[in-house]
């Protein structure tokens, strides 16, 4: 299975345009603090990780700070790409689908490569259950918007003599 990119919605959240300097400076702030705090940095009260991935248009790496979910599998981990209720796809989520054989995990001090897959049929519905269960917030965010939030399995890969 691979990333597959749902149609965008027609309403959704707005997120504000800031200029580059300032985005720059507010995702390396959260970064250095991710770097700083571990596991003790949370949102909607879920432990962080960091997506590294490799962008679907400037082919530079991108790291991304997200919450993530148990997977049910005990395998890997669930990322879901709501983008707060927005019309569109977060970024992040693009380059997945972009370049999934360049995609990494950063969680508890250890990079690990990982292959993205999306959750589909009653795989996503169980999965999503699970996500408004344990952050009752990404319900509202489904309410925003009438795109198909994705969710995201992130598993490892082995890599060759490890």
């Amino acid at each position: 299975m691979s990333v597959e990119v749902t149609p965008r919605g027609t309403r959704g959240f707005k997120p504000p345009r800031l200029p580059g300097p300032i985005m720059a400076a507010i995702t390396g702030g959260g970064l250095l603090a991710h770097r700083i705090l571990g596991d003790r940095m949370r949102v909607q009260g879920r432990p962080l990780l960091l997506l590294h991935t490799v962008g679907a248009r400037s082919g530079r790496t991108r790291t991304t700070m997200l919450g993530w979910f148990p997977d049910a599998t005990d395998q890997g981990w669930l990322v879901v790409a709501s983008f707060a209720g927005a019309a569109r796809h977060p970024a992040w989520f693009l380059n997945l689908a972009a370049n999934p054989d360049r995609v990494w995990v950063e969680i508890r001090g250890r990079k690990v490569r990982v292959r993205p897959a999306s959750l589909t049929g009653a795989d996503r519905a169980d999965a999503w259950q699970r996500v408004v269960t344990l952050a009752p917030g990404y319900a509202n965010y489904q309410l925003k918007t009438d795109r198909e939030i994705p969710i995201v399995r992130l598993t490892p890969i082995e890599e060759a003599g490890s």
